[in-house]
């Protein structure tokens, strides 16, 4: 069994969990900035100072954010540690990187880019030039060593000065702003990148660090995500204008969703659960809202601003393929507490789990991918799956992680059986971190999923030195093989 020579293997990083340089280049400040490092049991942060001059903190993980109090403003606080200051400091080891990638057989590279490091207040009329300059080389490198660029525009993070000025993407004039931003990236490098994400995992976005927004109820998150569903289907009108023959995706985080058991109450809540992961793919990928969104609205409480012109506008710019990050599948009872939440659910019995408490389910990943193949009949690129894992690695920083090829051999078989026995049109795969970085939702370097080791702990100190684990030798067969080598095993 063998995938096609055109098929597209690769590794996904985001700029905040990777760059640093944030003081460098005339980037401006992003939301993670202000986000604290943490770890399973202490959620991150987003640190502020109130008008009386007390400062506190509220919890910045995904759909658990909270909001900050009125007249809060983000501020660094001393005896913190603010992980995206520094990430791995890939701004002064991009090169490195990127041939260490390219040594493994990579043919793809997705990457982000800071918004605030093109347009360091959002504001600006004109780009920073040196901001450009940095990821056109990257771009250029990428090219030269044989990847292409999979440039993800927004990774959960936009300038500060639009979160305070604006509260982010609760505000329309954020539309404009992003596609500004979109329109310098389209012009500089629209020649070299075919492959664009609007915005990255949309359904799980919510509160400052990733919205903008200092309100997290669910009246202002999905407004704030109609205006990002706005400037997504703008961007792809755009980028086709400018940019002919690109092709646009948005990233979608997509477990598997099972019944926990056959009772009919917990399959109908198992199609419900999903239907709130489908009203974002539904929305983007078809260019209107679904019937359901309705009932939606009602049971949450939302008020959506619809202006003129705006079921014109997601009509205009629906997306070309579908992309998805998948790592872990649930279950969901009709009796949960979190049968309502948008990424919640319970464990699988039958499954085991990341050190982190992901349930591992390579067959899940056949599973979704059918199921995308079906309602979308589109095509899919799975640009986020990996495992986060705590790698010991000896005194030359090598790590033995039979673990990590494990999990990723077992999903290779299970996405090559979509592919080749099912009939998926899936066209690539970039596995998450494949150089270690911070962990987004824990702040932490312990949770590590790279084929390369990076020296550096918690707290930012180490060598920064990069290793090769077994894995990356590893991969290097299966890329080499286009997957056949997983067969030989």
């Amino acid at each position: 069994m063998q995938l096609s020579k055109d098929f597209l293997w690769g590794g996904a990083t985001a700029d905040f969990q990777c760059e640093g340089g944030c003081d460098e280049g005339g980037r401006g400040l992003s939301t993670h900035d202000f986000e604290t490092n943490g770890s399973q049991e202490n959620p991150r942060a987003i640190t502020y100072r109130l008008p009386d001059g007390t400062t506190d903190r509220a919890r910045s993980s995904f759909f658990f954010a909270e909001p900050l109090p009125e007249g809060a403003v983000p501020e660094m606080l001393d005896g913190e540690y603010y992980p995206s200051l520094k990430g791995v400091d890939h701004y002064h080891h991009w090169r490195e990187d990127l041939e260490l990638l390219a040594g493994m057989g990579m043919n793809v590279y997705r990457f982000s880019i800071c918004w605030s490091r093109v347009f360091p207040t959002g504001f600006e009329e004109e780009p920073n030039e040196e901001g450009l300059a940095f990821y056109e080389q990257i771009i250029d490198t990428c090219l030269e060593l044989g990847m292409q660029p999979l440039v993800t525009i927004h990774h959960d993070e936009l300038p500060v000065v639009v979160a305070e000025r604006l509260d982010g993407w609760s505000s329309r004039e954020t539309i404009e702003l992003y596609l500004r931003y979109c329109r310098a990236l389209f012009a500089r490098f629209g020649g070299k990148v075919k492959y664009w994400l609007t915005f990255n995992e949309i359904n799980a976005v919510r509160g400052y660090a990733s919205c903008g927004t200092h309100q997290c109820d669910n009246n202002t998150h999905y407004n704030a995500v109609h205006n990002m569903f706005l400037a997504s289907a703008r961007a792809v009108a755009l980028g086709h204008e400018m940019m002919p023959g690109s092709m646009f995706g948005a990233m979608f985080a997509f477990s598997a969703f099972y019944p926990a058991t056959c009772k009919p109450e917990d399959v109908f809540a198992q199609m419900q659960k999903r239907r709130q992961a489908y009203y974002y793919i539904d929305t983007m990928a078809r260019g209107h809202y679904p019937a359901y969104a309705q009932e939606i609205w009602r049971e949450k409480g939302i008020d959506l601003r619809w202006e003129k012109g705006d079921e014109g506008t997601l009509a205009a710019g629906p997306l070309d393929f579908v992309s998805i990050s998948y790592y872990r599948s649930n279950t969901i009872s009709a009796d949960s507490p979190r049968a309502k939440e948008v990424m919640g659910g319970e464990g699988n019995p039958y499954l085991e789990n990341t050190p982190w408490g992901w349930p591992i389910d390579p067959l899940g990943l056949r599973y979704v991918l059918n199921e995308l193949a079906d309602r979308y009949e589109k095509p899919i690129f799975v640009v986020e799956n990996g495992m986060g894992a705590i790698d010991e690695a000896d005194e030359n920083g090598y790590v033995e992680d039979d673990y990590r090829i494990d999990y990723l051999r077992e999903h290779f078989k299970c996405m090559m059986q979509a592919i080749l026995e099912d009939g998926v049109n899936c066209f690539g795969y970039t596995m998450w971190g494949p150089f270690d970085l911070i962990s987004l939702s824990t702040g932490e370097m312990a949770k590590r999923y790279g084929f390369i080791y990076v020296d550096m702990d918690d707290m930012g100190a180490g060598t920064l030195r990069r290793t090769p684990k077994k894995s990356y030798y590893w991969m290097k067969r299966v890329i080499e093989s286009q997957g056949a080598s997983l067969w030989e095993e």
